[in-house]
């Protein structure tokens, strides 16, 4: 990392890592009192928790014209899901600080437009959790009881008592897929029914499913022994489907399973198959691949449960969600740390610190992708002339980068902390001066739970700072970070990479770059690869076969 002339060497305090600057007010504008903008219809719970101090104003966020005029005096804007705050609206907001969605999902909000401006943007990530939680164990007991398909029929004037037999849930077993707060949640309310609750997670220690009274087991096992599967996975490349056709097959043709986490999770081609075909014995669904569902085959089935993503539509998770931005607004705009920020605002932490907060961020992507257990300790070492300023926010990045793509939650660099703390993961900052090859070097090194250590290093390099992978465990390479990477460690023997790169070739997938290291001669080396698309599983596969590979994994970096 190159050090720009004449940056000063001011300690940020650590609030700085969540609060944004304060923007400049347009000259002759006085407001006695901060403006809240509420675009959308809230609570009045919401009102009284940003308290007197403010000048509270209406809007309908949905009246575009409206919403761009109103902008103009806002310090902060509360919405839901309605109001559009793209760069557009952002840009006709000079005094905006923060930006608060009174929900869980940002997808329409410019994050990226609004931390560029300066604008903390903050959301309720647990207000939903208990709410989500119940609807599952609602589909659970729906499904046993067939609640509604007896519903259905007797308000068609039917009597059919004998048709509708269930089943208990007293001593089955239920699945979770995912052991995250919502996991843990039904996990607690589903003991109550006497049920064995078992898990697969493989970034949760032995230790904490232990403190929950959960068996630990692997997705096979899972899927043979369950009578009730439900699901509460983050939705990436590597979750999309993974409930497919040959999962549903190892079920008990006497099991359901439920979705009310992320649509597309299931392959639902795949699912209306077996249903249809009494491979499992029903499924209940609170969310589609896409929104409201465009194949109606699932709805109609007898042997389904369904609700129009409802997991989040109680009066007392709207009231929360309300109330918790509320009184994020009321920190933001007192200049104090604030737990929900989902991200880093600009103006305050050191210029000759900020390039590493993405770069960091990263290599915690890439650590999580290669990592084969779970994360019990994580160092992360920051080497060179960066040890002259303060980089606790690298601490966050790290962590925020590590369990962002393995966690159902949303990460910010606030909750991180708590995320590690809950999962039982010691976490060090370690700074000196020592770094003979780069400037800076920034190293994560973590313990894992099946005794084996791992290491990811990174640098920037050149006026442009270009993210760079400079070293995996204690081999050398030195390549752009990119969006899609193939990692592969193999015994070190000739037409390796004729190999892989034939099969890469005819499967149409471009390799924009590569980096070989070895430890020895015939030894273990490793392959690092920039490719221009996602490898499909199957072709990954017929690599790993073909060169008998001892790791092979893809990493594809999610942009913040």
């Amino acid at each position: 990392m190159s050090r720009p002339e004449g940056v000063r060497r001011g300690i940020p305090d650590y609030v700085a890592v969540v609060c944004c600057a304060r923007r400049a007010l347009p000259k002759g504008l006085l407001v006695t009192k901060p403006v809240v903008l509420i675009a959308e219809q809230l609570s009045p719970a919401t009102v009284d928790a940003l308290g007197p101090d403010f000048d509270v104003r209406h809007v309908d966020g949905t009246d575009r014209p409206a919403l761009l005029a109103a902008l103009a005096e806002a310090d902060a804007v509360l919405i839901r899901s309605a109001t559009k705050m793209d760069a557009e609206a952002i840009a006709a907001a000079p005094r905006l600080k923060v930006i608060a969605r009174a929900g869980v999902g940002l997808d329409n909000v410019d994050t990226p437009a609004a931390t560029t401006a300066g604008v903390m943007v903050v959301n309720a990530p647990t207000s939903n959790i208990i709410s989500a939680a119940e609807l599952t164990v609602g589909h659970i007991l729906s499904l046993a009881r067939r609640i509604p398909a007896a519903n259905a029929s007797l308000s068609a004037g039917e009597w059919k008592r004998s048709s509708f037999t269930g089943v208990e849930l007293f001593e089955k077993t239920v699945g979770i897929i995912g052991l995250g707060r919502i996991g843990a949640l039904i996990t607690q309310r589903l003991q109550g029914f006497d049920m064995k609750v078992i898990a697969y997670d493989p970034y949760v220690t032995s230790a904490r499913a232990q403190q929950l009274g959960v068996e630990l087991v692997s997705l096979e096992d899972l899927l043979t022994r369950s009578d009730f599967i439900t699901i509460h996975m983050p939705k990436t490349p590597e979750t999309t489907g993974m409930i497919g056709a040959a999962q549903l097959q190892r079920m008990k043709p006497t099991a359901f399973i439920i979705n009310v986490a992320r649509g597309g999770l299931i392959d639902e081609d795949a699912l209306f198959e077996a249903l249809s075909a009494d491979v499992i014995a029903g499924a209940g669904l609170d969310v589609f691949t896409s929104e409201p569902p465009t194949d109606p085959r699932l709805l109609s089935l007898p042997n389904t449960s369904v609700t129009p993503h409802l997991g989040a539509s109680t009066a007392e998770a709207q009231e929360k969600a309300g109330v918790s931005v509320a009184r994020s607004v009321r920190l933001a705009l007192d200049g104090e740390l604030v737990p929900d920020a989902v991200n880093v605002a600009g103006g305050v932490i050191d210029p000759y610190v900020r390039p590493g907060i993405p770069l960091v961020e990263k290599l915690g992507q890439i650590f999580s992708g290669l990592a084969r257990s779970p994360l019990t300790s994580l160092d992360i070492e920051v080497h060179g002339e960066l040890q002259g300023y303060d980089v606790s926010v690298l601490r966050l990045a790290a962590l925020k980068g590590v369990f962002a793509p393995i966690v159902s939650e949303q990460v910010s660099y606030v909750n991180a902390p708590l995320l590690a703390q809950q999962r039982g993961v010691e976490v060090r900052l370690i700074v000196d001066d020592n770094s003979p090859e780069y400037r800076n070097v920034i190293t994560l090194r973590g313990a894992l739970s099946d005794g084996s250590q791992l290491s990811v290093s990174g640098t920037l390099t050149g006026p442009k700072q270009i993210e760079k992978l400079v070293g995996i465990n204690d081999y050398a390479v030195e390549l752009a970070i990119e969006k899609h990477h193939v990692v592969m460690l193999y015994t070190d023997r000739p037409g390796i990479v004729a190999i892989y790169g034939q099969k890469f070739g005819e499967a149409g997938i471009n390799i924009a770059g590569l980096q070989v290291a070895r430890s020895e001669v015939g030894g273990q080396a490793l392959s690092v690869l920039t490719v221009d698309s996602p490898v499909p599983d199957d072709v990954l596969e017929a690599v790993h076969t073909a060169i008998d590979a001892d790791l092979l994994r893809q990493i594809e970096i999610i942009e913040s």
